[in-house]
């Protein structure tokens, strides 16, 4: 008989004690965690010494242990053992009980008689219960099988009678928990041949048991093989601790402890699986290409590997647990799906913005360029969103995609922003380039009517610069409001350069009045030759710059009229009669820091300001127009005689020459020059026609001390000329400033030799 594979282990000791290891090891070497539900268990109690285990190692060819005759009828069997049938399908777990009625125990305890019956009926398929020996004595007595079966399913009927049965299972009857059969074998000992072939024929009723119609076929609640350990040890738990053994509730605790153990080990390997911690490592560093497919083939196959080891427990649990390892596997998943969901928002991003910076450069609208591509990168974004998403979830992104179009659309309005700022810093610079210097040089012009040529240039240069302004925002398509206010805040800007310039301008107006007196209407400097109406010509000069001052005094943009030419004029430029007028008067229309129908905005220069700035413009001037009329009485007295422009004739070219060079030293003009043409024209002129005669008068001298030659000699003469040191010192201190032009008119009388 092979035995070999039989591998009988003790399950439960004598005194009760559940090998848990030793159970394990046993399973782990049959495989029976791979049977699933194909697997049956058949257990045998009997009294002992009845022939149990010898049935058993004939019957399923195991080893258990026999009783030995030549040592007398003792116990052999002590608790519970188990052992595989050998050469059985399916699977089959053979349990051999310690006998019953052992005089080892005593007749009184029958406590682990009763709980290991117990335990084999809750975890057996099938139970073989040996009678005792004085039933085989009655059938050894010719008393036929027919006979004895209904006497025994009686006694079986009354057995299940006396038990105590809870409520709802008093009427139940026997054969909706138990299927007898009533089998007859031959003495094992007397006819051991005939035993043998008996055996043979009831083997033959345990190959696949478990199907349709075997001894096994209409069983329920079977627990799974892989549950087998821990439904054994619960169950004999449960009988020890003498509880009520509820086995409907027992299958659905097995259930859920060997779902929820096998849903942890698929958690924990899915932890570790190298495909996942490549694929989570692929995520760190960017998008991974196909990453939904990959994650949900990985997730798959653990949970079809769960399916697969729980498919014979409860439905309702094994769903649950199922339920709970899918939560857990995605949760420990999500992060990576979340990073992926970070890495397209972010690639969506950066494609909008290059998107959007290739519209703008090939000249299209700003806002249809910004539709567009918010609406192809969104897109794209919700195209990849499908290829990340994981099977098994229903993760949503729109948070992400929220996230995204925000990000779009801040980065466009940045983008708009800028665009924006662009145009308007274009326009503003044109503006200013438009309006800052033409400005400026109207004022310097110091035209009629300064504020018309102002306005007229404002008016044209500003309507031109809102209408190429607005046709260049019309592509960012905002609102009315919104454009309204960017245009008129670009018309402030043009006011606001004008205004500035003509604050800049009122900054300078003194000198600005004294160019305009200082200058003729052509804009040439004023030449005094000592024939011109010196007073008339100061009147005009003094009302053209007057004209200078009113038109700096206040802004004048808006075309309103104001009287400030006409209270200039009258209190500045009528002489001792408006001055009087204005002592008598109660008020002084100058003294004040206002000016009527003038808003204070709008005033450059204040009535108080006009008429200090007035007086100091007077004081400047009048200077320049006493030296004018000084060097105009002197140009009359000093007017050369004939003879000296005759002299300049003989002297010839070189001397003429020379006589300049000597001006040039004694008058000293580059210094002269240096406090301003007028100043610089009106001293020289003062001085010119004295030292002029002067070094005519010295040549004279020259030539009547060493006498006439007798032939023409020029070179001598202006050898002789030439030799003469006209050191500048001495010319200088003969030549009279313009103080002394009375002097040397007394000179040209002979009253005073210069020489």
């Amino acid at each position: 008989m092979d035995v070999g594979e039989s591998c009988s282990t003790q399950l439960i000791d004598a005194e009760g004690s559940f090998n848990a290891s030793g159970l394990e090891r046993f399973l782990g070497s049959v495989k029976l965690a791979e049977c699933g539900l194909s697997y049956a268990v058949v257990s045998i109690m009997g009294p002992q010494s009845s022939g149990k285990s010898t049935l058993l190692n004939h019957l399923f060819r195991t080893n258990f242990r026999e009783m030995d005759a030549f040592k007398g009828r003792s116990q052999t069997t002590k608790g519970i053992w188990i052992a595989k049938a050998v050469g059985i399908e399916p699977c089959t777990i053979v349990m051999d009980l310690e006998g019953t009625d052992g005089r080892e125990r005593g007749e009184d305890d029958t406590t682990f008689e009763k709980q290991s019956a117990l335990f084999a009926l809750a975890i057996s398929d099938i139970v073989l219960i040996n009678m005792k020996r004085r039933l085989l004595d009655l059938r050894d007595n010719k008393t036929p099988l027919e006979h004895l079966e209904p006497v025994l399913r009686e006694d079986i009927q009354k057995i299940w009678d006396m038990v105590p049965k809870p409520q709802s299972y008093k009427e139940t009857a026997l054969h909706e928990f138990f299927n007898v059969e009533v089998t007859a074998l031959s003495s094992y000992e007397e006819k051991e041949e005939q035993f043998k072939e008996q055996v043979a024929q009831l083997r033959q009723l345990f190959f696949h048991c478990t199907s349709p119609g075997g001894l096994a076929g209409d069983r329920h609640g079977v627990v799974p093989a892989s549950a087998f350990s821990f439904s054994a040890q619960q169950i004999w738990k449960v009988i020890r601790e003498n509880k009520d053994l509820h086995l409907p509730a027992h299958k659905v605790m097995v259930a859920t402890v060997r779902c929820e153990e096998i849903a942890n080990e698929k958690l924990s390997r899915l932890a570790s699986d190298e495909d996942w911690l490549k694929l989570e490592e692929e995520v760190q560093s960017g998008l991974v290409s196909g990453f939904g497919k990959k994650l949900s083939s990985i997730l798959d196959s653990y949970m079809s590997e769960y399916d697969m080891e729980t498919v014979y427990f409860d439905e309702g649990v094994r769903s649950v647990k199922r339920q709970l390892l899918e939560s857990k596997a995605l949760h420990l998943v999500h992060p990576a799906h979340q990073t992926m969901l970070g890495h397209l928002r972010s690639k969506t991003v950066e494609k909008f913005k290059s998107s959007l910076e290739q519209k703008l450069k090939k000249g299209e609208g700003f806002a249809a360029s910004v539709r567009s591509c918010t609406r192809s990168c969104l897109s794209e974004f919700d195209k990849g969103c499908t290829e990340i998403a994981v099977r098994q979830a229903s993760w949503d992104p729109s948070k992400i995609r929220e996230k995204l179009r925000r990000d779009i659309e801040a980065h466009a309005a940045s983008i708009r922003s800028a665009k924006l700022s662009e145009i308007v810093s274009d326009y503003e610079k044109q503006l200013t380039e438009a309006l800052g210097e033409p400005v400026e040089s109207i004022f310097d012009s110091a035209g009629n009517d300064i504020w018309a040529s102002i306005r007229r240039l404002y008016k044209r240069e500003t309507e031109s610069a809102v209408s190429g302004f607005s046709t260049a925002i019309s592509g960012f398509e905002l609102d009315q409001e919104t454009s309204n206010k960017m245009i008129n805040s670009l018309i402030d800007f043009a006011r606001s350069v004008v205004e500035k310039k003509a604050r800049d301008e009122s900054g300078k107006v003194l000198m600005h009045m004294k160019i305009v007196f200082s200058h003729e209407n052509d804009s040439m400097p004023r030449v005094w030759t000592g024939s011109e109406n010196i007073r008339a010509i100061t009147k005009d000069a003094r009302a053209a710059a007057l004209k200078v001052l009113s038109a700096l005094a206040a802004i004048r943009l808006d075309g309103k009229p104001d009287k400030i030419e006409h209270v200039l004029s009258s209190s500045l430029m009528e002489g001792p009669a408006a001055q009087e007028r204005v002592m008598k008067a109660s008020t002084d229309p100058l003294a004040s820091s206002t000016w009527e129908e003038v808003s204070p905005r709008n005033t450059l220069i204040t009535p108080v300001q006009c008429k200090s700035l007035w007086r100091q413009f007077e004081q400047e001037t009048n200077y320049t127009v006493r030296q004018a009329i000084s060097a105009q009485e002197a140009q009359r007295r000093n007017r050369p005689p004939a003879w000296v422009f005759l002299a300049m004739a003989i002297l010839g070219y070189n001397e003429f020459k020379l006589i300049l060079r000597a001006l040039w030293v004694q008058l000293d003009i580059a210094q002269e020059f240096r406090n301003g043409p007028i100043s610089g024209i009106l001293s020289v002129s003062s001085r010119f026609l004295p030292t002029v005669m002067n070094i005519l008068k010295r040549l004279a001298n020259e030539g009547q001390t060493h006498g006439m030659p007798t032939g023409p000699q020029p070179s001598r003469r202006s050898s002789s000329f030439r030799s003469q040191s006209l050191e500048p010192e001495a010319i200088t201190n003969s030549v009279p400033d313009a103080s002394s032009s009375t002097h040397v008119l007394s000179s040209e009388s002979g009253t005073e030799d210069l020489s």
